[in-house]
């Protein structure tokens, strides 16, 4: 495996733990992971990278071995902005090349139409968000909020990282065994009363009261001047899913200038883990082209 470092900014409060790979002078790449998950795995993905690069991976507030909120819950502005403090830290001037999963490519999306002039090229991993029928009315979405407000969030626990391994590898018959065991390791830490737990704020379980709503999701990624890689796992389901919604499929496909879109045989929704070196050659073709 290639080796990383451990990178600790105060961004907005908050300590954000970042995973870094590659000589400091080579060009750099962002790498942002999905919900329930953690900058190391992208790990697999970095160990395909043909070329030098400084891979840049944080772990968003609340995940991983970064800081906690504080707060009851997680709102999609401050990823936003801390995302915008990352890359002003990392690449004050020059646009980047970003490159996201599932949540992280939601964010990343939102991002690359709010600061075009920041965004060389973006990539998008299994991310282009959910239907827009799933967003429940603002009253409904509003009391289970207020209802989760006074329900246990906790995490649950594994009574070791073995049996944690083997709960990922049921739930993902791709996930190597090897792999699995890494990435426990990275997800899990041990609790004070005992077993495994994941290293996510618990808060995390809760839903988003007040999430961006379809059209405007839509109008932020219109304003994206950079050129889209969408990269969809074929049994991931999400392209069937929007296809089975024409009007809505098309008008995610016309939201940018310049798409080009691949999709990974043998993939379901974390790419990063089932074919992270047909990923990783995808994402490099597209940097380069």
């Amino acid at each position: 495996m290639k080796p990383s470092q451990s990178e600790f900014i105060e961004i907005r409060g908050v300590r954000l733990h970042c995973r870094v790979w590659g000589p400091a002078g080579a060009p750099r790449l962002f790498l942002l992971h999905g919900n329930q998950d953690v900058s190391a795995s992208w790990q697999f993905t970095v160990d395909a990278l043909q070329r030098d690069w400084r891979v840049i991976a944080p772990d968003w507030r609340g995940y991983g071995l970064s800081g906690w909120s504080g707060a009851d819950t997680y709102w999609y502005p401050d990823y936003l902005g801390d995302l915008h403090g990352l890359l002003e830290h990392h690449s004050p001037e020059e646009p980047v090349r970003l490159v996201g999963h599932s949540m992280g490519a939601n964010i990343g999306a939102l991002y690359s139409g709010v600061a075009p002039h920041r965004v060389a090229r973006f990539v998008n991993v299994d991310g282009f968000g959910p239907p827009a029928s799933r967003q429940d009315p603002a009253p409904r979405r509003i009391a289970k909020w207020l209802m989760q407000l006074g329900e246990d969030t906790a995490q649950r626990p594994y009574d070791s990282f073995e049996e944690f391994a083997l709960r990922m590898g049921s739930e993902n018959p791709r996930l190597t065994e090897a792999r699995a065991r890494f990435l426990v390791e990275h997800w899990g830490r041990e609790a004070p009363e005992g077993g495994v737990v994941r290293r996510a704020d618990p808060a995390h379980k809760r839903i988003n009261p007040l999430p961006v709503p379809y059209a405007e999701q839509l109008e932020c990624w219109r304003q994206t001047t950079a050129s889209v890689l969408w990269i969809d796992g074929e049994q991931s389901g999400l392209w069937a899913r929007l296809q089975a919604r024409p009007q809505e499929f098309d008008e995610r496909m016309g939201a940018y200038a310049d798409l080009r879109i691949a999709h990974v045989p043998e993939a379901g929704h974390n790419i990063h883990h089932d074919q992270p070196e047909r990923l990783a050659a995808l994402i490099e073709d597209f940097l380069a082209g």
